[in-house]
Order: C-alpha cells, then structure tokens, then sequence
C-alpha cells in the first residue's frame, strides 16, 4: 500500500488573556481563560478524526493551577506538546540572548511540571522569530522550530489589529512586528534549516498558498465561510491539490478562536469571526481538517519533521532574521 504524502496540524492554545494583552485591554494581568471550554471541544473534534496534532502551551497558563487540568488532558489524549513561550509577547524578537533563554526555560518547567513532556518544539507567538532566538534553541536541544508564516497580507493583518486596538504610541512600537512584514512573505513555504555558525536547527512554516501566498489557516478558511462556505471549502481544496501537485506537506494551523464564539466568551468581539455561530465554526472546521486528511497523512509537528529530516532539506542563515544583539 502507497503512503499518502505527509501533512501536520497543530494548535496554537493561545487564552483569552494573550490577545487582551496584544490587543491593550485592561484586565488581562488576570490571566482570564477559556481553556475548560476550548480543550474539550478540540480533544472532541480530533478525536472524532482520529488525528494527533501538536499544541503549542503558553507556559503562563500551565503554571496557574486554574489550566491545570485542561492542560494535562491534551498531553493524556496523546497530543505532541510545543513551546509557545512563557509570556507570549510576539515582540520576543527583541529579547536578548539571556532573556530568551530565561523565557523558553520557565515555560519547558512549568509545562514539564503539568505533563511530563519537555517541548523539543516551538513556535513563537505572533510568528515571531529572531536569530537570537534560533541561537538559544539550537542551545537547548529543540528539534525544530515552527514560527514562519510567509504570507503577503501580515503588514495588513498588523494594521486592522493596530486599527481595533488601545495601545500608546510606545506599545504600537513594541509590536512594529506583529504578524511579519512584507519580506517575510517571501520566506520558503516548505521545511528547511536554519544556520547559525556550524549547527542548524529545521524550520518547518506554517503553509500558505502556493505562489498567492495568501494563509489557508483554519482562521482564515472559517472566516471565509461566513461570506460563503461552498467558496471556502473551494479554496481549501484548491490549497491542498495544488500542494499535492508541488509536493509540499502543508502544516495547518489552528487557534482556540476557531472552536469558540461571543456566546462562549466576551471582550474579544474585535477578532474577525467571533460572531459566527460556534456549531457552524466547529462544523466548517471539521470538514476542512477531514479533508486535508483525505488527501495527506496528517501528524503532529514533530512527526512530520522527523520524516523531512531524513532529506536534504535546503539551508539558509540565521543572520537574515533580525534581533537583539548576542
């Protein structure tokens, strides 16, 4: 039997007091969750797929006794877990060497403390990544790293957040990076490894259209769906044939947002979707995750980096990323 061509999802369990923190809202130093309502509706939804997928925990939230119990579920439904910073502060570009490494460190022991795993994996929150931050994963004994999103439209997402959001002068400096520029657009689409001096560390992005370089993200296909659902689940299909006729594995991705709505949470009504009813978000959702099954054998992360590890995956240099200085 011919082994379908390999594809991973992944779940970025951002809570509800990291996009207040993004967007300046006041309250969020109170670490507000949703995790008792977005992790079982994803063990749920997978479940029901029979999918592993990797989430990538906010080591704030694993260490509030509060996350406890969701947290460790995730781990126990046989879910890969990744490192999604400590703090997740998308300016984390901006960190010194010293200071990622204290970041990365609290958050591998506290979510450690909560399910036994120390992530070999991280995506940095917002897509940020930095060569400083490549250096200390290198350091640490990370496999990969999973934080590149080349798409064109991040200078336009930064602007319709910028647009929404309280944030001083000094805050919207702080977040110039949101989301990417331009030029990080243009960064490969499929897997390959980072240098820095002699050693490298693989990449692996978040995929996006072939040539448009438009997201296929679940965000971005539910917030299609509310204009029309036959046009989304078009798009999608589109997305994944014309991987499969480039022989690109796309790695998808998913956010709490896309398995809630305003009935189940207020005060993020700014989000693009959030109006939409959840059954028809958790229905869109599960529909494009089938489909990308049907057409790819889907993994965790770190499943699929194992696999495209064992080829000759191109190079390119750390020193093309920005950051704080070594």
């Amino acid at each position: 039997m011919v082994q379908a061509p390999v594809a991973s999802l992944s779940l970025d369990l951002d809570n509800q007091w990291s996009y207040m923190k993004i967007h300046g809202d006041a309250g969020w130093e109170r670490y507000p969750s949703y995790l008792d309502v977005v992790v079982p509706r994803a063990i749920d939804l997978l479940g029901s797929l029979g999918l592993r997928v990797t989430v990538f925990v906010v080591g704030q939230d694993a260490a509030l006794a509060k996350n406890r119990a969701s947290i460790s579920a995730l781990a126990e439904a046989g879910h890969e877990i990744g490192n999604h910073s400590f703090r997740h502060e998308p300016w984390l570009d901006r960190y010194s060497e010293p200071e990622m490494h204290d970041e990365l460190g609290r958050a591998e022991d506290a979510i450690e403390d909560v399910t036994g795993v120390i992530p070999r994996g991280f995506r940095g929150p917002g897509y940020a990544l930095s060569k400083t931050a490549v250096r200390v994963l290198i350091a640490r004994g990370y496999e990969y790293d999973a934080s590149t999103l080349p798409t064109v439209v991040g200078p336009l997402a930064r602007a319709y957040y910028f647009r929404t959001a309280r944030l001083t002068e000094a805050e919207r400096a702080e977040r110039s990076t949101l989301y990417g520029s331009w030029q990080d657009g243009l960064r490969p689409i499929t897997p390959y490894r980072w240098t820095v001096g002699s050693h490298t560390l693989v990449e692996l992005p978040v995929t996006t259209f072939p040539v448009l370089r438009l997201p296929i993200h679940m965000s971005y296909i539910v917030k299609l769906s509310s204009y029309s659902a036959a046009a989304a689940a078009r798009y999608f299909d589109a997305a994944i044939r014309f991987c499969r006729a480039k022989s690109i594995g796309p790695s998808i991705l998913l956010h709490p947002l896309d398995l809630i709505s305003s009935t189940d949470v207020s005060g993020l009504d700014f989000f693009p979707g959030m109006s939409i009813p959840v059954l028809q978000k958790l229905e869109w959702v599960a529909a494009a995750c089938e489909r990308l099954a049907r057409a790819f054998d889907v993994v965790p992360l770190g499943e699929h980096v194992a696999r495209v590890a064992r080829t000759n995956l191109p190079v390119r240099s750390a020193d093309v990323l920005a950051g704080a200085a070594a």
